[in-house]
Formats: structure tokens, C-alpha cells, sequence
């Protein structure tokens, strides 16, 4: 475990945290109702402008701080693996970046939190099967619909025999309207037998 060189235990008691990994109807699962069929979905954190969660996952995302993101997916992974609702996940699959998106970042910071997770979740990352195949404009000042819009026809599937009759678990960093994990699972759930559930660090408080 990383520890204080990531956060201050201090600052670590001062990020609410929700208990939605226990419930399968809760706001972050209501997020995909009627759009797109789901398993069970939850956030670890609540989200707040100009918390620390927000400081620490603006960190991870634009100030190459990958440890961020390993310390929280251990956690999070220590979190699911005492929760019966992902107790038969299958695999884990991270919201993929554009390769250009990629490499100016340095990494994919929700690879990096499955890392984590995997540490104290012990089930195997698949990085080849969900794939970015456009590069998109930043998510962050569009709404719901923009957001889907943005991102419907981003991303594919290849090596579809790799999660046939598969419980998938969708790792993200913050879940906000919930688009781009839409558009994930849809394609995801064109695979026969295909199961999703999803995770994020942290969802803002609805």
C-alpha cells in the first residue's frame, strides 16, 4: 500500500465515502437505467468541486501522479471483494484512452486504478478486447447528451471470443453523467453472454 506519500491519513478521513459497493440500487447504478442493461455499479467517493477527491483525481489525470491511481484502486478493490454483489466478476476492463490522448498523458489512468485493484482483487485485466478507435474533444464542459453524443461511436470491440459469457468489470476514474461508460457497455453487451458491471473512484452526491 502506498500511504501517506499519496495522502495524509489526515486528508484520507476527510473524503466522504459511499457504501454503494453493498447496493445494487443506488444513484450511480440509477445513472444507467433505461439506457443500458447492467449488472451492479458504484462509486467509492463522493465527488465535490474543489475537494480533495477532485484535487486528487485532477492529479492522477493531468499532473502524472499514476500512484494516485494506484492507491485508490487498491482500496477500491479491497472494498469489492468483500461485496457479494461482485463476487463472480469474471475480468476487468479500464475505460480506454485514445493512443494520442494516451501518449500525451504518459498512461491511462483508469489502467492504472485496475492495477491498484487487482492488488487486492485478484482477477486478471483485459487490455485487448475494448479499444478507442476516434480521438474526442474533453468531456468536461458538456452535458448528458452532449456527452453521449461525444462518444457513442468511440470505441469498439476486437478478440470478442476473450469475454463471451463473461461478468465484465468497467473500471473508471469519476463517473458524472455516466456517457462514456454507456457507450462502453454497449458494445460490450453485443458479445453473446456478456455481463457488465462497473466501478468508479469517485461519483458527485445525488
Amino acid at each position: 500500500m502506498i500511504g501517506e506519500k499519496t495522502i495524509c491519513l489526515s486528508c484520507l478521513t476527510k473524503i466522504p465515502q459511499t457504501d454503494y459497493h453493498t447496493i445494487n440500487d443506488n444513484p450511480v447504478a440509477r445513472l444507467f437505467y433505461g439506457r443500458v442493461s447492467i449488472e451492479n455499479a458504484t462509486a467509492m467517493c463522493f465527488y465535490e468541486k474543489e475537494s480533495i477527491i477532485q484535487h486528487l483525481m485532477h492529479g492522477l489525470k493531468y499532473k502524472h501522479k499514476p500512484e494516485i491511481g494506484i492507491f485508490f484502486g487498491q482500496r477500491l478493490g479491497k472494498l469489492l471483494s468483500e461485496s457479494e454483489l461482485y463476487s463472480d466478476i469474471d475480468l476487468i476492463l479500464p475505460i480506454p484512452l485514445h493512443p494520442k490522448k494516451e501518449r500525451i498523458r504518459g498512461y491511462n489512468q483508469s489502467l492504472v486504478i485496475a492495477q491498484g485493484l487487482v492488488e487486492t482483487m485478484p482477477i486478471k485485466i483485459e487490455e485487448n478486447v475494448l479499444v478507442r478507435v476516434e480521438f474526442t474533444e474533453t468531456q468536461t464542459r458538456k452535458n448528458r447528451w452532449e456527452r453521449y453524443e461525444n462518444v457513442r461511436d468511440m470505441f469498439g470491440v476486437k478478440n470478442p471470443e476473450k469475454i463471451a459469457g463473461k461478468h465484465i468489470l468497467l473500471v473508471d476514474d469519476v463517473i458524472t453523467t455516466g456517457a462514456t461508460i454507456e457507450a462502453c457497455a454497449r458494445h460490450l453487451l453485443e458479445v453473446e453472454g456478456v455481463r457488465v458491471s462497473i466501478a468508479g473512484i469517485a461519483s458527485p452526491a445525488r
